[in-house]
């Protein structure tokens, strides 16, 4: 047996990491925390360190809000959902456009942010956005996430429409925010749903979205 071992080949010890390393974690960790944001690569001195993100770095390089909104269908309007006309013998009442898939997407892209919410910027009694293109909702929160540093990552909404069936014109939806946004296709989604008959949107006299935006620190 002891010969066994002797010419058994030696096992290689597996070592952690050294402590100088784990201390440039550690002060990379507490610089974030007091500053409110992330050390930019290279500050900790070494290339490894900057690979280790801390979950409180993570945390910091994204921001999530959500968005809601709801118009009601009336007889002789246009239907605009996401910068697009969809076919339908009503369209949504509103102030502006009615675009109500752009609306909710700018409500959580403003409460992601921490800017508040839709009717906070365009206010429905502000005779600047009588009729307005719901795109230019869309064009003035990029200037403001710009302004904080901040960028779209992804986009991900509910349409919930009894009347007209959105099915068909998913795609074409995706491909118009994902435009408006200035966004890659891949990074928005559109899902079209009912709400079963009930209440008003069942009833077919509403449309309702719900939208999720996530942020990215530029900073």
């Amino acid at each position: 047996a002891r010969r066994d071992q002797a010419t058994a080949p030696a096992m290689k010890r597996r070592r952690g990491p050294s402590t100088e390393f784990i201390g440039r974690v550690r002060q990379r960790s507490v610089a974030e925390r007091r500053t409110g944001r992330c050390v930019a690569q290279g500050s900790a001195g070494s290339n490894a360190v900057d690979e280790v993100f801390s979950a409180n770095c993570r945390e910091l390089l994204m921001r999530v809000g959500i968005g809601y909104d709801i118009h009601a269908l009336k007889k002789g309007r246009r239907l605009v959902l996401g910068g697009i006309q969809i076919p339908h013998t009503s369209g949504l009442s509103s102030h502006s456009d009615g675009d109500v898939l752009l609306h909710a997407i700018v409500d959580a892209a403003l409460g992601s942010a921490g800017l508040g919410d839709i009717g906070d910027h365009f206010r429905d009694t502000d005779p600047r956005w009588k009729g307005a293109s719901s795109a230019r909702f869309a064009k003035k929160t990029l200037a403001m996430l710009r302004k904080k540093k901040l960028s779209i990552q992804n986009i991900d909404t509910v349409v919930i429409a009894e009347r007209p069936k959105l099915t068909l014109y998913k795609d074409k939806l995706r491909r118009s925010v994902a435009q408006i946004f200035g966004l890659r296709v891949e990074a928005v989604n559109v899902k079209a749903k009912t709400n079963e008959g009930f209440g008003p949107v069942g009833e077919g006299r509403a449309i309702a979205v719900m939208a999720i935006v996530s942020l990215r620190d530029e900073s």
